[in-house]
């Protein structure tokens, strides 16, 4: 190819060309972009966009005109198809050879021979999508600008709606520390990417008003939003739970439109309004639509065409609640827009598609930004790295994304995905590009990501590094040799990327997953080979005498690794964190950063332990505190032998993948990434009296120290049985069993064994353990088949661990 190379020279610059082989690009110069739609403010947006987007990275001068000059060669045309034949016939030819577009496609055709490239659009949108296809396929850099040798491509978005959630709360891990320019330079961004939708949020959510890093007010940044949006020609959704604690009585009800007539009136743009049934604002369905007729007039009188989307998103839906509520939604209101599938919607998608009437289209809402305690976790993630990044990390997950998408797709008419912050950066690409066609590979939307935000050339490295972060979440992270090849990987590209490259925000929320994931996987093999030691000590306690044994132990226990290694990645860790915070606002700590708890601040845990250490501290002071030997060496026994269900017992971790042979489900991750119809692997301990865990500690109850075993647990959600089986049990033996309820839904269960009662309705949350007897008559092959099931309304059964243990 031609490479174009600026150079100083007597106080002005020059083009230098030299000619380097390669096969995929062309370099242009002297580039013109060519708008033939005058009276297309979109279109002369997007010709905008084209030059602004060039010129920044290639720091070259782009004209722009808006007529065709007699000699096109590089040059950039702009124009509707419906326009098409004022094109030279010969290009009119090739677009018409092309296949056919529809609503907000574009066609992208390259002349092989006066490197002119055609940007037609189905309409002004289409144009617009059709810039970002060729800013994402082209390979601009400093003095340097080169187009695909060959381009012709004809696409049309399979989805609607194709969006993304910008909340500006402080609940966020970074939305609340941007500029009205942030949030138009990221707006543009995910444009570029096909996006046709932002979803705002209004003032009086379930989040303060208020943060010590925002510029605006809620409305005010809300305004801008919708400015901003209008600006690009995308549509504006508004995000408005039901707040107040009264919907029947009428001073009541006034006080909530009037807060309504006061945003809907401010707010410039506002094409739909998406009303959770719950999380937050729970009503009854019947009670929920006859408020949402009330808001529809009002929203009315501001914004004539917009129209009101719900969702069943409630907590503990009952069947008589979701029969209500499907049988409003398709009174078919005029106000009514559609119906929104995301968290917290008992319905998988397919009944909620044939329980909804046809003609109503159904948006999901997708959760990218949570990792765990979410709508699409982690499958069976590793506990060291639940503990330390936790529910709100940086997750890019390209392939599960693309999975979840492509499963739940097929009964959707698109998306607006539920994001808190710039943590799931990556899965907001992605999504966006499945939406607009389910068929593309992500490893080609991570190529095209890492060349247009970070290096043209370093793409490839870039888009396999993040490919390679989400193997980091596969397995158990003991055996996972991975980590270490991906750190690898990511320490080299900062060696070798320039320092504007390096200093690109996206490449540091990659880079500080590597070194952070390194440093995990390191601490966790010091900290379990520490706890084997320290096991070894009191396992030893007759021979040592108890004493001795509990002081080694905790000491050893207590030992951090002295690794200049360790500490050089932990420091470049918080190194990152600061750069993010200062690059993007991203809050990764609480004290420094301004995170809140439990949203975001994973920094903040990076030196939790990885390992039982707490418990077993915790029982090393308690038994050192008795003044008998005999009884410590007891208690030492009880330490030792906790998950010991004896001769002919069994005992299941259900935080770990090998209980899952237990599992009497056989419906796979890939089937149901929602776990709507499978048990869950979740976490989280219990805190008496208090549902809401956002981080998993080794606290619970009382504020006790726990196992590490009580902070995960097999779970299903709903009214969805809980089902494992035992086998090869002794039927001339009596049997009893052991339950550790200590997951944070507290809900109400009972339990069968074969289909007779073990225990009747308990609500867990008041004491972890539980121990029954295991009725004589369902052993009688040999097999038994437990079976949680929780009460109407619940939220779900949560068990972490059953020993069964054989009497005689």
């Amino acid at each position: 190819m031609v490479l174009i190379r600026r150079m100083a020279l007597a106080g002005g610059l020059i083009l230098i060309l030299c000619c380097v082989a390669y096969s995929q690009t062309k370099t242009v110069s002297n580039l013109t972009v060519i708008n033939l739609e005058k009276g297309e403010k979109l279109v002369a947006r997007s010709a905008g966009i084209l030059s602004e987007e060039i010129e920044k990275r290639s720091n070259l001068r782009i004209a722009s005109v808006n007529k065709m000059p007699k000699n096109v060669n590089n040059s950039v045309i702009l124009c509707l198809e419906k326009n098409v034949n004022n094109l030279p016939a010969s290009y009119k030819e090739k677009l018409s050879a092309m296949s056919k577009v529809g609503k907000e496609g574009y066609k992208l055709l390259k002349s092989d021979d006066s490197n002119v490239i055609l940007v037609v659009g189905a309409d002004p949108r289409g144009v617009l999508y059709g810039v970002g296809k060729l800013l994402r396929s082209m390979e601009i850099k400093e003095g340097q600008i080169c187009i695909p040798e060959k381009l012709q491509i004809a696409s049309t978005p399979k989805s609607s709606i194709r969006g993304h959630q910008l909340g500006y709360r402080p609940k966020t891990n970074a939305y609340d520390a941007w500029t009205v320019a942030q949030f138009d330079r990221y707006i543009r961004d995910l444009a570029i990417f096909g996006a046709n939708s932002i979803e705002i949020i209004p003032p009086n959510t379930d989040d303060d008003n208020t943060s010590p890093l925002m510029k605006l007010s809620l409305l005010d940044m809300a305004v801008e939003q919708s400015k901003i949006c209008d600006s690009y020609g995308i549509d504006v959704w508004m995000w408005y739970p039901n707040m107040g604690s009264d919907y029947e009585n009428a001073d009541s009800i006034k006080v909530q439109l009037d807060e309504r007539r006061e945003v809907f009136k401010k707010i410039p743009k506002l094409d739909a309004l998406f009303v959770p049934g719950g999380d937050p604002g729970d009503l009854d369905p019947d009670l929920l639509f006859a408020f949402l007729e009330k808001e529809a007039k009002l929203l009315k009188e501001y914004h004539p065409q917009a129209k009101i989307w719900v969702s069943p998103q409630v907590f503990r839906p009952t069947k008589d609640w979701l029969d209500k509520f499907y049988n409003q939604v398709n009174k078919k209101y005029p106000w009514f827009g559609g119906v929104v599938f995301g968290p917290w919607v008992k319905s998988t998608a397919k009944e909620m598609r044939s329980r909804v009437d046809a003609s109503i289209p159904i948006r999901h809402y997708p959760d990218i930004t949570h990792s765990v305690c979410s709508q699409y976790p982690v499958p069976y993630w590793d506990l060291a790295f639940l503990r330390t990044l936790g529910r709100e990390c940086i997750n890019p997950r390209p392939l599960d994304e693309k999975a979840i998408h492509n499963k739940i797709g097929e009964f959707c008419d698109g998306s607006i995905s539920y994001s808190e912050g710039i943590n799931d950066d990556v899965n907001k690409f992605i999504w966006s590009d499945q939406d607009w066609d389910p068929d593309i590979q992500v490893i080609n939307t991570l190529r095209e990501y890492a060349r247009f935000f970070i290096s043209p050339d370093y793409a490839e490295d870039i888009a396999q590094g993040i490919m390679s972060l989400e193997q980091n979440f596969k397995g158990s992270l003991l055996t996972n040799s991975n980590v270490s090849r991906t750190y690898q990987q990511w320490q080299n590209m900062e060696k070798r990327l320039s320092e504007k490259e390096s200093g690109s925000y996206r490449f540091q929320l990659a880079l500080i997953r590597a070194y952070y994931d390194e440093y995990i996987y390191r601490r966790l093999m010091h900290e379990r080979a520490m706890e084997s030691n320290a096991i070894e000590l009191l396992s030893a306690a007759n021979e040592l005498g108890s004493r001795t044994a509990l002081s080694s132990a905790k000491e050893m226990l207590l030992k951090l690794s002295d690794s200049d290694n360790m500490t050089k990645v932990r420091s470049r860790c918080f190194d990152l964190a600061d750069l993010l915070f200062a690059n993007i606002g991203a809050q990764l700590t609480m004290g420094k950063h301004f995170a809140m708890d439990g949203r975001g601040n994973f920094m903040d845990n990076i030196d939790l332990p990885l390992n039982n250490s707490p418990w077993l501290l915790d029982q090393v002071d308690r038994i050192s505190k008795l003044g008998d030997e005999k009884e410590r060496l007891v208690q030492i026994d009880k330490v030792l032998n906790r998950t010991n269900p004896g001769p002919g017992g069994f005992y299941d971790n259900f935080g770990t993948l090998e209980a899952m042979k237990r599992l009497k489900s056989t419906v796979n991750w890939a089937d149901d990434p929602g776990f709507l119809e499978s048990p869950c692997p979740d976490a989280g301990i219990c805190l008496r009296d208090e549902e809401w865990v956002h981080e998993i500690t080794a606290q619970g109850f009382d504020d006790q120290a726990c196992p590490e075993a009580w902070m995960t647990q097999f779970t299903t959600f709903y009214d969805n049985p809980l089902e494992v089986f035992y086998t090869d049990l002794d039927v001339n033996s009596s049997y009893r069993i052991k339950i550790a309820y200590t997951g944070r839904y507290q809900s109400k269960m009972k339990l069968f064994a074969n289909g007779y009662l073990i225990h009747d309705f308990i609500r867990a949350g008041k004491q972890p353990v539980y121990e029954f007897k295991i009725p004589q008559k369902a052993l009688t092959d040999g097999t038994i088949l437990l079976r949680w099931e929780t009460e109407a309304g619940e939220r779900g059964c949560q068990v972490s661990e059953v020993w069964i243990v054989k009497e005689d």
